[in-house]
């Protein structure tokens, strides 16, 4: 829950010693631009929720879209507190479980790693490696609750942690109050295309091909099984190819490849019939 932004690194956690906090704290002014807290901020200078309430049901999910690398934040290699950490090439295929932390009042407005204001009443979070920015599904293991993210910050540099959410996106979720929450993280990606972008026509993804019609024929009756509809066994020479689609917006095949990925298979690839 709590955060200290600067441009390009994100320093999560006071330094046991005064002089590592002094040099800290100047750091942070410097990139900051000298940045008071904002007016949303608890008197007492700790991070808390907004002094004006949201409840969950305000809260909206950020909206997935293609977007080119932050020129801030992106590493490739950057160190907090003597350890370094390495920024992902791709988002393609992350998922992780683990816990989530949040921030909020006493950044609002301060910027983020990525350079963008943080704004928390907005479905924003900071993470160590993803790149900036990237889309994330959060789900709250516990209760199920679900909230998509944009990843624009770098932390939490908590070895227990792998993502801090906006207050926003923690109060959708229902981790506000315990300040810590049990969750997955499964990245959003579009393979460099715009959510809305229009594909080829007959443009379908390929989940496997199998040398027996039975093996391909079990793969589509789970995929079936799981809720997944416009499967199709193309045979192509000696193959039985599972086929899913067709698709004519990249959203949504990036989506169906990453359910396809959670349902336990390898990230399926685009194919033109």
């Amino acid at each position: 829950m709590s955060a200290s932004l600067r441009r390009g690194v994100a320093v999560r956690a006071p330094a046991p010693a005064a002089i590592t906090i002094a040099l800290l704290a100047a750091l942070i002014l410097a990139a900051c631009g000298g940045k008071q807290p904002a007016p949303d901020a608890p008197a007492t200078g700790q991070d808390g929720p907004p002094m004006a309430g949201i409840s969950a049901s305000d809260v909206r999910d950020a909206v997935p879209k293609y977007e080119p690398r932050s020129p801030y934040g992106n590493g490739p290699v950057y160190e907090v507190w003597g350890k370094k950490y390495r920024v992902l090439d791709s988002a393609q295929g992350y998922r992780e479980r683990g816990t989530a932390s949040w921030y909020g009042s006493k950044f609002h407005g301060r910027r983020t790693s990525s350079g963008e204001p943080y704004d928390l009443y907005q479905a924003t979070a900071a993470h160590k490696t993803l790149p900036l920015p990237t889309y994330a599904e959060v789900t709250n293991l516990d209760n199920g609750r679900k909230v998509v993210v944009k990843i624009n910050d770098r932390g939490p540099f908590h070895s227990d942690r792998i993502i801090d959410l906006s207050y926003a996106a923690a109060l959708k979720i229902g981790i506000v109050q315990q300040g810590t929450g049990r969750v997955e993280v499964r990245a959003i990606t579009f393979d460099g295309q715009d959510a809305n972008a229009k594909l080829a026509r007959d443009t379908w993804l390929q989940v496997g091909a199998f040398s027996q019609k039975d093996s391909a024929k079990r793969v589509e009756d789970h995929l079936r099984d799981k809720g997944v509809r416009g499967i199709d066994i193309d045979r192509d020479g000696g193959l039985y190819k599972v086929l899913v689609g067709p698709f004519d917006r990249a959203g949504d095949l990036a989506r169906m490849a990453d359910r396809v990925v959670e349902l336990g298979y390898e990230r399926p690839h685009k194919v033109t019939r």
